[in-house]
């Protein structure tokens, strides 16, 4: 089912959007749906920075940095794709963005600890992590985000 509105043109060449309230989702599912986008963002950012170590920095493992690079390229595509599935209101994004929420948290939480502790960066993966956990359960996203053969339960 797309959800994606429609695009009608009119006798004077301009076109209007049926994109209705209802179809383009609550501020809840809008805003989970931008924090999608930015973690893809940042995931992309985190990718160029670590072939540009690989090109320009001696490493300790060449073959671990690389084996590295290639997850974070995994997690960007991941994440790229779930955002764009939440953007057409696919139903599977839910799950599949609770699954990223999650293994975000257990990375904050290690920013967090160790001898190499970055609490400034655990915080700001944080931060999003628990938004998008708290607008994911949110009775808006979820309806928004039913399959359309499963019945409305209170």
């Amino acid at each position: 089912m797309n959800n994606l509105p429609d695009i009608i043109s009119t006798h004077e060449g301009s076109t209007i959007s049926s994109f209705s309230p209802d179809t383009r989702g609550s501020l809840a599912i809008r805003l989970l749906t931008g924090i999608l986008f930015l973690e893809a963002v940042a995931l992309v950012c985190v990718v160029l920075v670590l072939v540009f170590d690989i090109l320009t920095q001696p490493a300790t493992s060449v073959s671990s940095a690389i084996a590295l690079t290639v997850l974070v390229v995994i997690a960007a595509i991941f994440v790229s794709a779930v955002a764009v599935a939440m953007l057409r209101r696919a139903p599977w994004s839910r799950g599949a963005a609770v699954v990223w929420q999650l293994v975000q948290l257990a990375i904050a939480f290690g920013a967090f600890q160790g001898a190499t502790a970055q609490p400034a960066w655990g915080w700001a993966i944080l931060a999003p992590t628990l938004v998008a956990l708290i607008l994911l359960f949110t009775k808006s996203v979820m309806a928004t985000l039913r399959r359309p053969d499963v019945p409305e339960t209170d």
